[in-house]
């Protein structure tokens, strides 16, 4: 008799859209622009315990000539409004909006240069990422949701203190190279996406990821395996299905209480 465990790593799940497609899904209630979204996540992000105060960076790529949206420097991720945006250009000099930014904005830059897929870059020091940051972890998949990342995740050992400069940058976005999560050793997390929808979705699931394979770390045990098969169909039913409806039901949540983030 063969058991559960064994059945499971020869299961092939396709899951995604082509499984099933719901007719309809509830909306948020209002359309939102591009900066508003952008907005939004600063302060979904920011009520999941990502953000560390001050630091950290969202950028938005919306077109090809080089310029991104991103947070200005003085205004913690929590208080972010549409208007507060600055738009930078390819070299992070401010072309748009009345604050300054950083020059870690060259992380962005710098990703944003080399990946034409990457329209949106999230980065900041969660909790429990940094733990395991902190401990040269990289977490692995230890939950279904954390099918999400399967074959994505990446550490990057060299720390070499803040990235105040371009050659610096550089130097890390060619570390970084096509993955889209990157745990910073010492440091923190870099998310990439296409879509501000799917970089949030992401980056408010990274933390719980590292936390749980963190808690396993901490009983001493290992975690029961996901098969290979079972883990690509959930990513794609993780993103594909769930992007939009988790992007929904953050936004109602937050316009309920933080209508004036839409300002």
């Amino acid at each position: 008799m063969t058991t559960s465990l064994e059945r499971s790593d020869e299961v092939v799940r396709d899951g995604g859209l082509a499984t099933w497609a719901p007719s309809i899904t509830p909306p948020i209630g209002v359309d939102l622009a591009g900066r508003q979204e952008l907005a939004c996540s600063f302060r979904l992000l920011a009520a999941t315990g990502f953000s560390e105060n001050i630091a950290g960076h969202i950028t938005w790529a919306p077109s090809d000539d080089g310029s991104m949206w991103v947070n200005p420097w003085g205004l913690w991720w929590d208080e972010v409004k549409a208007s507060d945006l600055c738009r930078v250009d390819a070299d992070g000099h401010v072309i748009e909006g009345v604050w300054d930014v950083t020059p870690a904005i060259h992380i962005h830059t710098e990703l944003h240069r080399r990946r034409p897929d990457a329209r949106v870059v999230v980065h900041n020091h969660p909790y429990h990422v940094s733990v395991l940051a902190a401990a040269g972890v990289l977490p692995e998949i230890v939950h279904q949701t954390g099918s999400m990342f399967d074959g994505d995740l990446k550490f990057v050992h060299e720390y070499s203190g803040e990235v105040d400069s371009a050659e610096l940058a550089i130097a890390l976005a060619e570390q970084i190279g096509d993955s889209s999560t990157v745990i910073l050793a010492s440091h923190g997390v870099i998310v990439t996406g296409p879509t501000i929808r799917e970089a949030t979705y992401r980056a408010a699931s990274i933390d719980r990821v590292c936390r749980l394979a963190y808690d396993l770390l901490v009983m001493g045990r290992e975690p029961l395996p996901i098969a290979a098969g079972i883990r690509v169909g959930m990513k794609k039913s993780l993103l594909e299905r769930g992007t939009d409806v988790f992007w929904a039901g953050a936004v109602r949540k937050l316009l309920r209480t933080d209508p004036d983030v839409l300002l």
